[in-house]
């Protein structure tokens, strides 16, 4: 029986709206790819980055769009089967073969597969799928950042936006997990490596290499559609956070066999770490402490956040991936955090941080408001989120999954029910806040049983009895900048346990001001407060914010524009340089870790 075989789906797209009839097909720009591209790239739209044109393409949202190409019957074998697998349709969508409807799409986040062999024709088949819009956010399992946030543009995106590509088969490997138990000695190690297996198999065998060097080797047989096999080795390669030791990556193989033939294979990169959160008391000040503990070392966790680093995400490339975490490891960041209101991120970006030793924190994608908890919601999110931690479980660098950013701190504003001491998840649900569940019921039993060995955050922040608690958990402190505005040289003053984020705005080099000024340096916009520089600024009220601290801090002018962006640089270096001064003093050692990380808002900016 012949193994697996994987075809890309790449070829021959095209796109048009689908409900206008005098719409022609067009080529796209590019695959994976999403609706604004397409447009860019055919001069129907102009660069929503520029200027003020962000404005002009909204009604892009508004409208279904389609996609469409051709498909080949691959040649089978007898018992093999056609399976379609999109990696991400973004979002609600239809999809058609030769006219007959396979399968709607409702979560851009999910992966989905499909037996076609019986809807295959001998020759040409036609793959159509139909994006269709939607304006509400909570509502949807969209990337939240694509209906507007303080820092970046209302852009609806929607289209293929990951691969996708048949898979011929009779039998394969569908999921491939590697644990490793270190123990607190750090000299030896239990290592289950486990297969879910589709398909009639006869055996799965595990190799688990380092360096190009067979380490273990050993067959398991396949039962009930699942393969294991246990080791134990002694003195460990472990993975280390950048600038505490090393970070080597072992390759763990599984092979799949049918009747002595081999029918598939997966292969993972992994390492093995001891990860802990240290929640205990402190010497002389209430509450307890929130820190990492990493191979039994103390980490305190200096690093940033990260949102999604374009709109569009199928152009980001895996170098540019890489080279904005090689940036973080050298400029010393331990940690970066995986931000709610975005995705769950490329598997380059994972690649690049165990690679490089950064310590990920990862939100689920949900941000700043209340989300249904109605049962087809549910389990959409329970469907999600497996699919989600077993895409991303191998990876080292997660050192924490966190259920959400700041809905709890929304549940305050709004003054939604809560009662910490009610354990009943069924009551959550008739409140006015049920979220909660989601939060505390769902995400958690999904982390418990795909990772347990991984610490799980019900939200950031969240820790005391209000979610600005510095005692307990973690904060998001926004007082410097946002809220009462305080000065940022009083961060001692301000800090938490550990702070998940802070911040201060600046203007971006004068380079990128005349890359979206139409006219560059001869714009008659470029000038600070211009209304098209306001209009980049996204924070409401960010003008006069940036104008107080400056006033305070710098001798400053409005003109050179160059001066002007000199000196908001320099005053956002002062305040971000002040925190991490302050906060690490408050990092004093054993029973004393008063401040155990503080993630600055944001490495990465779109």
């Amino acid at each position: 029986m012949p193994p697996m075989r994987r075809v890309s789906l790449s070829e021959n797209w095209k796109f048009k709206e689908a409900e206008a009839p005098a719409s022609q097909w067009l080529p796209v720009s590019q695959f994976p790819t999403n609706i604004h591209l397409d447009l860019m790239h055919h001069g129907l739209i102009p660069d929503p980055y520029l200027a003020k044109n962000e404005k002009a393409v909204q009604w892009v949202g508004e409208k279904s769009w389609m996609y469409k190409t051709t498909v080949d019957l691959p040649g089978l074998w007898p018992g093999q089967k056609v399976v379609i697998a999109f990696e991400g349709l973004d979002t609600h969508a239809t999809v058609l073969l030769n006219n007959q409807k396979l399968l709607e799409v409702d979560d851009m986040f999910i992966p989905e597969r499909l037996d076609i062999t019986k809807q295959m024709n001998p020759a040409i088949n036609e793959l159509r799928i139909v994006f269709h819009s939607d304006p509400s956010r909570l509502a949807v399992r969209k990337a939240q950042y694509h209906y507007g946030w303080d820092w970046g543009p209302t852009l609806m995106t929607n289209g293929p936006w990951r691969p996708i590509h048949l898979e011929v088969y009779t039998s394969r490997i569908a999921d491939l997990c590697f644990n490793a138990e270190v123990e607190q000695s750090l000299k030896a190690a239990d290592i289950s490596v486990h297969c879910e297996v589709e398909g009639e198999a006869s055996g799965v065998r595990f190799d688990v290499s380092l360096k190009n060097k067979g380490l273990i080797s050993a067959m398991a047989e396949v039962v009930d559609g699942r393969a294991s096999a246990t080791f134990r080795t002694q003195n460990p390669e472990l993975w280390y956070p950048a600038r505490y030791g090393p970070q080597p990556l072992y390759k763990v193989k599984a092979t799949l066999f049918v009747e002595g033939n081999v029918c598939d294979w997966k292969i993972k990169r992994v390492g093995m770490r001891r990860a802990e959160v240290v929640q205990r008391g402190l010497e002389g000040e209430p509450g307890t402490t929130f820190f990492f503990r990493i191979n039994n070392i103390p980490i305190f966790c200096g690093g940033s956040n990260w949102i999604p680093a374009d709109m569009f995400i199928p152009r980001i490339s895996p170098s540019r991936y890489r080279s904005w975490i090689r940036l973080a490891a050298e400029g010393n960041q331990s940690m970066i955090r995986i931000w709610g209101g975005g995705i769950y991120e490329e598997q380059a970006f994972y690649d690049a941080c165990d690679e490089f030793g950064v310590l990920m924190w990862q939100d689920f994608p949900f941000a700043c408001g209340n989300y249904p908890a109605n049962e087809d919601f549910l389990s959409l999110v329970k469907r999600e989120a497996t699919a989600n931690v077993k895409r991303l479980r191998h990876h080292p660098c997660i050192v924490i999954w966190a259920g959400n950013n700041e809905d709890y701190q929304y549940r305050e504003t709004e003054n939604l029910d809560y009662d910490p001491q009610d354990s009943n998840p069924s009551n959550w649900l008739k409140s006015n806040f049920p979220a909660r569940y989601i939060y505390e019921k769902i995400l958690p039993d999904v982390i418990r049983d795909l990772v347990p060995n991984t610490y799980y955050h019900f939200g950031s922040p969240f820790g005391g009895e209000t979610t600005t608690d510095k005692t307990i958990g973690d904060i998001h402190q926004w007082n410097v900048w946002h809220g009462s505005q305080e000065s940022y040289q009083d961060w001692d003053k301000l800090g938490g346990r550990f702070v998940a984020e802070f911040g201060m705005a600046a203007f971006p080099s004068v380079k990128t001001i005349d890359s979206y000024l139409l006219k560059g340096k001869e714009d008659p916009e470029r000038h600070p407060q211009s209304s098209t520089i306001d209009f980049h600024h996204k924070a409401a009220g960010g003008e006069r914010r940036l104008a107080t601290y400056l006033v305070e801090n710098i001798p400053y002018a409005h003109s050179p524009l160059e001066y002007y962006v000199y000196c908001t640089q320099l005053m956002q270096a002062e305040c971000f340089a002040t925190a991490f001064r302050l906060w690490k003093r408050a990092w004093q050692g054993p029973g004393r870790e008063y401040c155990g990380g503080a993630l600055a808002w944001q490495l990465d900016d779109c």
